[in-house]
């Protein structure tokens, strides 16, 4: 990203006022319900497989991450409760909440949604299988960072009518559209996504994740500001998006030097780049 185009950072004041004319999607009561039960001491699955499979879309999701590699090559599972049992509270949580989010965004064109969701499932995936390869960083958080990193993409195509126009031209280029959501709406995607994740009780870690992902001085922020352990997910991420990239043919989202940055932030050798090809290429087919 040019000078140019680098976010400015608000004052408080200025970002407060920016804020205040987005309508930030209220977190729903499901999502209160569950966020309730999986922060007790000893959560009830019975409750949460209740919640899970009165949704045909999330039971299909929780069997569907419950099979997926992140989870390595243990027999399948079949059922909802089978589901849970494996997937813990955490990925449970992921589940409801990616549900929600992707149900409370709605009035956008179709294809563009499916291809939006789509992008993210794939990210939170690879990200997530990627975090399982480095000490310390918990496959859920990632899968879970994957999931809401760009979420206010189309909180922000809901707001404003020129949105659409404006994420085109960008090319799905995040630094770039950055830039350019600032320079036109005084805030951006990060910001936003921050303040979603906040209202919706998410980590305060993969909250700073969202917020700081296109933020050029993200690695050399004070711990204070941007804790080593989001700084992990954006890194861990950036690799997945980058090989996703480079194993469809296309453009990579992630710039070379964010991918060069990640790669030294996490130790990453050629060698470990070849087998993380492999896995995300298996996880994708």
């Amino acid at each position: 990203m040019t000078s140019a185009t680098k976010p400015k950072p608000s004052s408080p004041q200025q970002l407060a006022s920016d804020l205040a004319s987005i309508r930030i999607p209220a977190c729903p009561a499901m999502v209160t319900e569950v966020l309730h039960e999986a922060r007790k001491d000893e959560p009830n699955f019975k409750v949460l497989a209740r919640i899970i499979s009165s949704d045909v879309g999330m039971s299909a999701m929780a069997v569907k991450l419950a099979n997926s590699p992140i989870f390595g090559s243990a027999a399948p599972v079949k059922s909802v409760q089978q589901a849970i049992n494996r997937l813990g509270t955490s990925n449970v949580l992921n589940i409801i909440v990616a549900a929600a989010l992707r149900s409370s965004v709605d009035g956008l064109p179709a294809d563009f949604l499916e291809h939006f969701w789509e992008m993210a499932a794939s990210r939170a995936l690879c990200a997530g299988l990627l975090a399982r390869k480095h000490v310390g960083i918990p496959p859920e958080d990632a899968y879970t960072y994957g999931l809401f990193q760009n979420a206010a993409v189309p909180v922000l195509m809901q707001h404003f009518s020129s949105y659409a126009a404006l994420y085109s031209s960008a090319g799905e280029h995040g630094d770039h559209l950055v830039g350019l959501e600032r320079a036109q709406f005084h805030s951006d995607h990060a910001v936003v996504g921050w303040l979603l994740a906040r209202n919706w009780g998410l980590p305060a870690k993969i909250a700073a994740a969202i917020q700081h992902h296109h933020n050029p001085e993200r690695y050399i922020l004070p711990e204070e500001e941007l804790p080593s352990n989001a700084l992990a997910l954006i890194a861990v991420t950036q690799l997945a998006e980058y090989i996703i990239a480079e194993l469809g043919g296309a453009a990579p989202d992630v710039s070379q030097r964010a991918f060069e940055d990640a790669r030294s932030f996490l130790g990453t050798t050629d060698h470990d780049l070849d087998e993380f090809r492999e896995l995300v290429a298996a996880a994708l087919a």
